[in-house]
């Protein structure tokens, strides 16, 4: 098993002169040590590839059983000609061999696994009122007398480098000047933002609320009682026998968990449609106070909501936009510093906000790297998976493996729009170009990190711009606390147009 290194990066900084001590007059300086992501390139963990080839065999049993069944029933049908059949049997027999071919496969389609797919989705924009920009966001911030000057110039210094624009959107009462923020104010932000993008769904999609039978609704901080999903229940009267659950405390990496559970259930109620939310209260996690690993959440996540409608019922097909290929979770809350890299807490003053660890980009790529190796062998092309195998059986001594490229696995790429910072190492690291990065970064710009809801604003974005050709394949990938990596790969079943209804298309 390959060892993973803890990777890093130095940076050395003057500090200036030291006018104190025997060595007073001269200058001095530090070295600053930032952690970064492990290099993709440098190691290859065989236990993941193993376990993506299991992933692979499971999953594709039936359908490589179907051709050798097909080949033999064609073989044997090729020795008998119309005579023979007229001559040999009557209208009962014929009658009864067919029946036994339409038997065998109703139960070979029956046993199948049903494909799943995401009929369409839409996600939240905001009103006007709410953008707020960099240098608003600190003008409030300055006056809400909720940060001394250092907290102040640290928000300012993280915004500057965040790669947030200055049309992302929050709840104004966060700056309310000596106001706490209530329960209350958590509920009605979350109800706005999730109720938004249901009703921009059902109107794409011409579904009634009775249509659902299936409902999942993850969000990271906010966990209320009754629940988001009963929240949901009651505003679109659902029917009684919906089977409703809700997602809490998995973070930014929920969305893809709750697809996979929409997934599991459709399979259990064939021919229900799932509806699927993904949200996050800012309001809720926000902090008021100057710790600076509590004030970078601060700084990065905006107002934003997704709602998918998904559909195991084969005759959807022809309506839907995409059909889910692959789905991946990948979980390393084993490791305490995982474990531990991001988790909502109180200051030493009771003031409640999200920590965020100076190991997170570190346990994060470590994440990453073990999910994309599961990932591989599901997706990638077979000469590249034979190129991968043949390099490392013979590979010379302390030669690097040789790594498969991913981009030809996929036509787009969705990646969590966390900051700047973790776009531009992934990018580094998987060797992506700025086509496969422009989704994630103008996504972060536009709206800034919306948690689990961001990487369906980015194939929104993709949607916008006519990028979706039929065939194309579509990896989203999310990271969050745990810690946890998930990917999921949507292939697209035509060609999909600009929605009339895009938070990306200004009215």
């Amino acid at each position: 098993m390959a060892m993973e290194q803890e990777q890093f990066s130095t940076e050395i900084v003057n500090r200036g002169l030291d006018n104190s001590g025997p060595n007073a007059g001269s200058f001095y300086f530090y070295v600053k040590v930032r952690p970064r992501l492990p290099d993709f390139l440098s190691s290859v963990n065989l236990k993941y590839v193993k376990l993506g080839y299991g992933y692979l065999l499971s999953h594709s049993f039936y359908f490589l059983v179907a051709p050798v069944l097909l080949v033999i029933l064609g073989v044997e049908l090729r020795k008998f000609t119309w005579e023979d059949f007229h001559q040999k049997y009557d209208l009962t027999d014929a009658l009864f061999i067919v029946g036994l071919l339409g038997l065998i496969l109703y139960i070979y389609l029956d046993l199948t696994p049903r494909s799943t797919y995401l009929v369409d989705f839409a996600c939240y924009r905001p009103p006007n009122e709410l953008k707020i920009s960099k240098e608003e966001f600190i003008e409030l911030a300055r006056k809400s007398g909720s940060f001394n000057d250092a907290a102040i110039e640290f928000q300012q210094r993280a915004l500057k480098n965040s790669g947030i624009g200055n049309e992302t959107y929050l709840p104004r009462v966060i700056f309310s000047p000596n106001q706490k923020i209530t329960l209350k104010d958590g509920r009605e932000e979350v109800g706005e933002i999730m109720f938004g993008a249901i009703k921009d769904l059902f109107a794409a999609t011409k579904i009634k609320p009775k249509d659902i039978r299936i409902l999942v609704v993850n969000s990271g901080s906010l966990n209320t009682t009754p629940s988001l999903s009963s929240m949901v229940v009651n505003h679109f009267k659902f029917n009684h026998n919906i089977h409703s659950f809700n997602l809490g405390g998995m973070g930014c990496a929920a969305g893809i968990i709750a697809i996979d559970l929409a997934k599991d259930l459709l399979l259990a109620y064939p021919g229900a449609y799932a509806l699927v939310v993904s949200a996050e209260a800012v309001t809720y996690s926000w902090y008021k106070g100057n710790e600076p690993d509590m004030l970078l959440p601060n700084c990065f996540f905006r107002m934003g909501a997704a709602a998918m409608l998904l559909s195991s019922f084969r005759l959807d097909r022809w309506r839907s936009k995409y059909e889910l290929k692959q789905l991946v979770r990948t979980s390393k809350a084993m490791d305490n510093r995982s474990f531990k890299s991001i988790h909502l807490r109180e200051d030493a003053e009771g003031r409640q906000g999200i920590s965020v660890s100076k190991d997170v980009i570190e346990v994060g790529g470590h994440a990453l790297k073990a999910n994309i190796t599961t990932l591989g062998p599901l997706v990638l092309p077979v000469s590249e998976q034979l190129h991968f195998f043949t390099n490392m059986l013979f590979k010379k001594e302390k030669a690097k493996p040789y790594i498969p490229d991913y981009k030809l696995a996929f036509n787009h790429a969705c990646i969590l729009a966390a900051s700047k910072k973790v776009l531009d190492e992934i990018q580094k690291n998987l060797e992506l170009t700025e086509e496969y990065m422009e989704a994630s970064r103008k996504t972060l710009e536009r709206f800034g990190n919306t948690s689990s809801s961001s990487i369906w604003y980015e194939l929104a974005y993709l949607e916008a711009n006519s990028r979706i050709k039929k065939g194309d394949r579509i990896w989203q990938v999310a990271f969050g606390s745990g810690f946890k990596c998930n990917s999921v790969v949507w292939k697209a079943l035509r060609n999909v147009g600009k929605p009339k209804l895009s938070p990306w298309i200004e009215d």
